[in-house]
């Protein structure tokens, strides 16, 4: 693996960890969804949550649930301690696994990379959904505008090998 390409795969992890801020459930399920793609080759696909179909299954409907969810109010704040502990765990996951698809092993770089992408991408979406609302926009314009981007962005960086 070149240089180039262990630090195209690490920019990856960072952008699903980010992404993972908005949406923990999302590039889990992309990754899911990929399971078969050979260009993403890598260990990954033999750890459980992505080698069963139940697994699979489980991380496309909890990534569903929570875009539903994620339209009530009574949903806690994304930078909740417990909300914060969610998405870094499914940043770090998703890093990690992406960091298995080269020669060299990056799989704790990736984790890193995505726990920590995770918790800039937390502030980053409640700042952007805050602004949005004081400047009169309903919540729910803000909420499926991020829903776009992290669909969007998830699909670009777990495609882009």
């Amino acid at each position: 693996m070149s240089k180039q390409h262990e630090q195209h795969t690490l920019v990856r992890t960072l952008a699903l960890g980010v992404l993972s801020g908005g949406r923990s459930g999302t590039p889990l399920a992309v990754l899911a969804l990929n399971h078969d793609n050979k260009a993403l080759k890598g260990d990954w696909q033999q750890w459980k949550a992505f080698s069963t179909p139940l697994g699979r299954g489980l991380l496309v409907a909890s990534a569903i649930g929570e875009l539903i969810g994620d339209k009530s109010p009574k949903v806690p704040a994304r930078i909740s301690p417990l909300g914060l502990v969610g998405r870094v765990s499914a940043g770090a996951l998703a890093g990690a696994a992406l960091g298995t698809t080269g020669r060299r092993d990056l799989r704790i770089e990736g984790a890193i990379l995505g726990g920590v992408g995770a918790i800039v991408g937390s502030f980053a979406g409640w700042a952007a959904r805050k602004l949005l609302s004081g400047a009169g926009l309903p919540d729910a314009v803000g909420a499926l505008g991020e829903d776009a981007a992290v669909i969007v962005g998830s699909v670009k960086a777990v495609g882009s090998v």
